[in-house]
């Protein structure tokens, strides 16, 4: 199991799954942050953006993602101050030259871009900067792994790591997670062949016998990753459990910021209390997350649910499994709508 959505983009694009031998499969898990995002929290992001009092900003992929009744491109078009931004740092010079509105960034990610969201928290404390806050949904790897891992259906016996989470993290805390289950774990990079590689390092394990973490991105990953970026995410965000759209509720999987930061909390600052959320019974985006189904095995897929039209978020972002074999794997389409 490859868990990053960039990886899996890269596998079908690239066909890299059907040059593979039948003994080997790859299953896709839950590598794209876009598509885990709670429901509760799409929706959340729908009102605030919706508010004549807000700016609200977000990288291009979760505009389209689907909500209960809204997505924040629906808003937009409704006349919502919306904004695509490149860096929540933008964010804050939008909040100096609009000082009688609130900047909500959409804190949307794993590991890898949890220190640009921390560096902005911490810069708008530093230059006074009050209306400006974020709308965290970060969550983190390896919990997400031990969930698929523990459960009763599970079927991985390797995974390829994500090159960019342990950029940043590091990949010396997935140590304990091979040994407790005695699995291969490959820190594996983006290019078709560094997930070549990282699959052959990962058989090899498998054949041999051997448990343990191995890096084939060392080019890019050093096994106690970014210490400064750490220590900065450290200081503005503490783990806590996280509820996974799709899949359920992880402990200790994500971030919220710490008791001092409050006041960037978007949660708190618009005290939207319970959302009451609608997920399309059609959808089984979770399954397709937790590598019990893939995305041509969907009823809906090609079909009621298409790029244009999504049911759900994985057919969405440009990291989704479902977009992926939507725009790549047009064969796979092909053999469902004869069927």
């Amino acid at each position: 199991m490859e868990v990053c959505g960039g990886q899996t983009h890269t596998i079908v694009k690239y066909g890299i799954d059907e040059l593979l031998p039948p003994e080997v499969e790859l299953v896709h898990g839950p590598g794209c942050p876009v598509c885990v995002t709670p429901l509760e929290l799409i929706d959340a992001a729908v009102l605030i953006a919706a508010r004549t009092d807000v700016i609200f900003c977000s990288f291009g992929d979760m505009l389209r993602v689907p909500g209960s009744r809204r997505d924040l491109f629906m808003v937009k078009a409704a006349g919502g101050d919306v904004r695509v931004v490149y860096s929540p740092l933008d964010c804050l010079k939008i909040a100096e030259q609009n000082p009688d509105r609130t900047v909500v960034f959409f804190a949307v990610g794993f590991e890898t871009t949890s220190p640009a969201n921390a560096m902005a928290v911490l810069q708008a404390r530093h230059r006074g900067i009050d209306n400006f806050a974020i709308l965290v949904s970060h969550v983190l790897v390896p919990p997400a792994m031990t969930a698929i891992l523990s459960a009763s259906d599970n079927r991985v016996q390797g995974f390829l790591g994500a090159g960019h989470v342990c950029a940043i993290m590091g990949c010396d805390e997935y140590e304990s997670l091979a040994a407790k289950y005695r699995i291969p774990i490959v820190v594996t990079g983006f290019e078709p062949v560094d997930l070549l590689e990282g699959i052959f390092r990962c058989v090899c394990m498998l054949e041999q016998g051997r448990e343990g973490v191995e890096n084939q991105y060392a080019r890019a990953v050093r096994p106690d990753g970014n210490p400064s970026a750490r220590r900065l995410v450290e200081d503005v965000f503490e783990v806590v459990d996280r509820k996974w759209r799709g899949i359920g509720t992880i402990p200790q999987s994500g971030l919220r910021l710490r008791p001092e930061f409050e006041r960037y909390d978007a949660e708190r600052r618009f005290a939207l209390g319970q959302l009451e959320v609608l997920e399309s019974t059609e959808c089984i985006s979770g399954l397709i997350l937790q590598g019990v189904k893939k995305p041509h095995q969907c009823p809906a897929f090609g079909k009621s649910c298409t790029p244009e039209h999504p049911l759900g978020a994985t057919m969405v972002t440009s990291e989704g499994a479902c977009a992926a074999y939507y725009n790549y794997g047009q064969h796979r389409m092909k053999v469902l709508i004869e069927d």
